[in-house]
């Protein structure tokens, strides 16, 4: 399967100069999602996975599907204050300025094994943060799975300095 066929890129999105890789054609594409779940899980399967994390928003998706093929549970990554329950959270630096990402205090236990899903990996702020989190609650995150790899902004390399594994499906050039 060609993934590059069911992702629409819009160029000058959110700002001039930017192309979004917008995987909601993919998802809409029977075939190429359940492709691409496949493909999220292939890496994993007979590996110990606890708990599939999915970071906010399109994460929620893709990880809800990969955590139901590999029979595990799944932990929703939120931005700030969007979790009805207590929670922890980690911040991470945005361009201008500072974001959070939170998960509920309970939805990790010491020494769960953790696969971290997301639609793209760009800069790997949200991730980076996302993993610092996930650890810190108790887990141990054991790979990184994304849809979309954007290699020129190196988030995919500075996650894999981390020591953490990287699958993604696709690359796109530039950002």
């Amino acid at each position: 399967m060609d993934f590059r066929s069911v992702i629409r890129s819009i160029p000058d999105y959110p700002k001039t100069g930017i192309i979004f890789r917008d995987i909601t054609t993919l998802l809409g594409h029977p075939r190429a999602f359940r492709r691409a779940v496949d493909e999220m899980v292939q890496p994993y399967a007979g590996v110990r996975i606890d708990k599939v994390a999915g970071i906010e928003a399109r994460g929620f998706i893709l990880g809800g599907a990969v955590a139901h093929q590999l029979s595990v549970g799944f932990v929703p990554v939120r931005k700030k204050g969007k979790l009805p329950w207590q929670v922890i959270g980690e911040d991470y630096a945005l361009e201008y300025g500072t974001d959070r990402v939170e998960i509920h205090t309970d939805a990790v236990k010491h020494g769960d094994h953790i696969l971290l899903v997301d639609d793209l990996i760009a800069t790997g702020g949200t991730c980076f943060a996302a993993i610092k989190l996930l650890e810190r609650a108790g887990g141990k995150v054991i790979g990184c799975s994304f849809v979309i790899d954007l290699p020129d902004l190196g988030g995919a390399e500075k996650i894999r300095v981390l020591g953490k594994e990287v699958k993604t499906l696709v690359s796109f050039e530039g950002h």
